[in-house]
């Protein structure tokens, strides 16, 4: 958590009175440094707003696009790498894919202690990986921030577009069923997750989801390029309070 100001080159990105866990603090790195590539490479002005309270100014939210799309353009993927992808990965693609899951949300809050949030979370995960479904339900009444906890965390049949995009990519298109391993991760918060049943969807023809596929490797390569750039950029740079050795996928907003 965040208890000392922050900086990257001498720029606050963290006051001492905010309260941050880690990964918040390395988005906000991750996002300045580009921020001051930008500047660097003329793409942004040099008397453009420092960011506060984590927040970048619109010009610089374009700036950094335009410096991730002429730093870090990446091969076109070709037909053969394409069907690799497909071949291996066959059930992301699928149509029509069905899950009966219940679930415990336990919901990330302005002011929350996320990083005891999630020791919460995980210690309860833990608990339930070992038990009966009853066990699930009561838990799911007493701990759920969701409404769906008065009814044991039952959400029913879903797919995929029923779900917050970044939750359906956790669920969907794999095998497991019972509790999952891990906790799942929402805009809204942290998740035990559940899967009681699923129902495959219809795989299409490769030539159907061949753009799709295409994309999918096209945004693997940039995140993965992306991660190496920013690490470069934190080597040259001067951070103080923060480090971004230990970043999983970054995520610039």
């Amino acid at each position: 958590m965040s208890s000392t100001m922050v900086f990257i080159n001498d720029i606050e990105i963290a006051a001492a009175d905010e309260t941050l866990d880690e990964e918040a603090l390395r988005q906000r790195a991750c996002t300045e440094l580009l921020r001051q590539r930008a500047q660097a490479l003329g793409l942004l002005a040099g008397d453009d707003a420092a960011p506060r309270a984590g927040a970048i100014s619109e010009a610089a939210s374009q700036a950094i696009e335009a410096l991730i799309a002429q730093e870090l353009a990446g091969p076109v993927p070709d037909e053969a790498a394409c069907r690799r992808h497909f071949e291996a990965n066959s059930r992301h693609f699928a149509h029509g894919e069905r899950l009966q899951l219940r679930h415990i949300l336990f919901a990330v809050t302005p002011g929350v202690d996320v990083v005891r949030l999630r020791q919460r979370a995980e210690g309860h995960l833990i608990e339930l990986r070992a038990s009966e479904v009853p066990a699930f339900t009561d838990a799911a009444k007493e701990l759920s921030n969701c409404p769906s906890g008065a009814e044991g965390g039952a959400l029913g049949w879903l797919t995929a577009q029923d779900c917050a995009p970044e939750f359906a990519k956790e669920l969907f298109g794999r095998s497991e069923i019972g509790v999952l391993p891990q906790l799942a991760h929402s805009r809204f918060g942290l998740h035990i997750v559940a899967i009681d049943a699923r129902e495959p969807g219809r795989l299409p023809a490769f030539e159907q989801v061949r753009e799709a596929v295409a994309q999918e490797l096209r945004q693997r390569h940039g995140l993965s390029a992306l991660r190496h750039y920013l690490l470069q950029l934190a080597d040259d740079a001067s951070l103080r309070g923060v480090s971004i050795g230990a970043a999983a996928t970054p995520l610039v907003q």
